[in-house]
């Protein structure tokens, strides 16, 4: 185990340096078996690692999930969500940071990515928010932590991966993070009320009697004048939103489809939004759409990549199997083996990207977790829940640097100030889900 123990040394301290997860994890994984079996014997695994990949059919499912992502961040719907979300809560104080966090539900709902919810939703929200005097962190912080919602509400591209690496139905998945993502969605809004209730300065009356009319549109999602009028539009936009979640999820759990049907479909219904909003009406736009999938579906394709040659010099060390015998040799209950997990999976959440982490984890833990009896679908919630708070909390909160690369005028310290409320909340609904397991799994069972 000492082998691999110096192999994940070596994988975080080259990330510190800067080194990008996928190259290190490939450097480490690759040099590893070179020691271990000779450097033809590490050439031969890179090809056949490939060629694994390349033909693995389910992997074709994460760049048509990313596909509809991409289509839905174009559409331009994200602002109608925000808009009819302040229309509805006309009479509830700090009523734009609350439809901050339904506009980032009901997106999530079709994007399956935090990072491009938290990017979006800056654009969409963090304007009106500072132009009615809302103070810079509850502002930020509302959209950072909207964001996690991208990977737990399904469609969840890392739920995906888990099951792929688990061996988890992937439609039993979804269906168990539908009740967390709704219990984050609500603790958030409780956030925000108490937030607003001890410090009435973060969101001003005046921003309460505003017309919700006079709400601005972001450059970037200002819909083409010649579309349907606010209040159609702003149905259409629920209904898209609605009909799309439900046909994506209904269609996966109800077999009548498989996952990755279900995201080709989800794709095609991402594009026919868009189309009828007045986007992807030329060649340039869908040029655009599909580079940036590529770019993206690349990037997750090369941490997929170098994850697994690391994973392929790991199980050469042993190290699973060796957990597997610790474990039991200290008569771990299955729920202190969980715990230990979920802890690391934390601390690694800091450093590392969501992907990376799942990759990195999951398979190694996997041995002895199936043999203390943990309920995997469980075990992939709660993981990805432990992801989700990583992605804003210190020193590199993924989401925290989205929301600072569009809203160059808050300062860094305020962002992650503005986090750590619903970071707590976030541990809370984690507590929840740790001592009654029934909140995940009642849908399913």
């Amino acid at each position: 185990m000492t082998a691999a123990l110096v192999a994940f040394a070596l994988v975080i301290g080259l990330s510190f340096f800067g080194v990008r997860i996928a190259f290190a994890a490939l450097l480490v994984g690759f040099g590893g078996v070179a020691l271990e079996r000779g450097v033809n014997a590490a050439f031969t695994m890179l090809g056949q690692q490939v060629l694994e990949d390349a033909m693995n059919y389910n992997l074709s499912v994460i760049p048509l999930f990313v596909l509809m992502g991409t289509f839905i961040y174009r559409s331009g719907i994200s602002a109608d969500l925000f808009k009819t979300a302040n229309q509805a809560l006309s009479r509830v104080s700090g009523r734009l940071a609350h439809s901050t966090i339904l506009a980032c539900a009901g997106f999530s709902a079709v994007c399956g990515s935090s990072l491009a919810t938290a990017a979006t939703m800056s654009k969409v929200c963090i304007p009106p928010m500072r132009q009615f005097g809302y103070s810079r962190s509850l502002a930020s912080g509302a959209v950072a932590a909207g964001g996690t919602l991208g990977i737990m509400i399904p469609p969840s591209v890392p739920l995906v991966i888990y099951g792929l690496i688990a061996q988890q139905d992937i439609a039993d998945l979804f269906l168990a993070g539908v009740v967390p993502g709704l219990l984050l969605v609500l603790s958030f809004l409780i956030v925000i009320t108490l937030w607003v209730a001890f410090f009435p300065n973060a969101a001003p009356k005046m921003a309460e009697a505003s017309d919700p009319a006079t709400l601005p549109d972001p450059e970037a999602v200002v819909p083409p004048e010649d579309e349907a009028p606010q209040p159609k539009r702003a149905l259409f936009s629920v209904l898209a939103v609605l009909g799309l979640f439900i046909l994506v999820l209904g269609g996966i759990y109800g077999r009548i489809f498989t996952p990755t049907e279900a995201s080709g479909i989800g794709a095609v219904g991402a594009a026919i939004i868009a189309l009828s909003r007045g986007h992807l009406l030329n060649l340039g736009e869908w040029i655009d759409a599909l580079s940036e999938t590529v770019v993206t579906t690349a990037s997750l394709f090369m941490v997929l990549f170098g994850a697994l040659v690391f994973l392929q010099y790991i199980t050469l060390t042993g190290m699973p199997y060796d957990l597997l015998f610790w474990v039991d040799d200290m008569n771990l209950s299955p729920f202190l083996l969980v715990l230990m997990v979920i802890a690391l999976a934390l601390v690694m959440g800091t450093v590392f990207e969501a992907i990376g982490i799942l990759l990195l984890l999951v398979p190694v833990f996997l041995p002895a977790l199936e043999a203390s009896g943990v309920d995997l679908i469980w075990f992939g919630i709660l993981v990805v829940l432990v992801i989700e708070m990583g992605l804003i909390t210190p020193p590199i909160g993924m989401n925290v640097f989205v929301v600072k690369s569009i809203s160059q005028d808050i300062e860094i310290s305020k962002i992650f100030q503005g986090v750590l409320p619903f970071i707590l909340a976030m541990f809370f609904v984690l507590t929840a889900l740790l001592v009654v397991p029934d909140i995940v799994l009642f849908l399913i069972e």
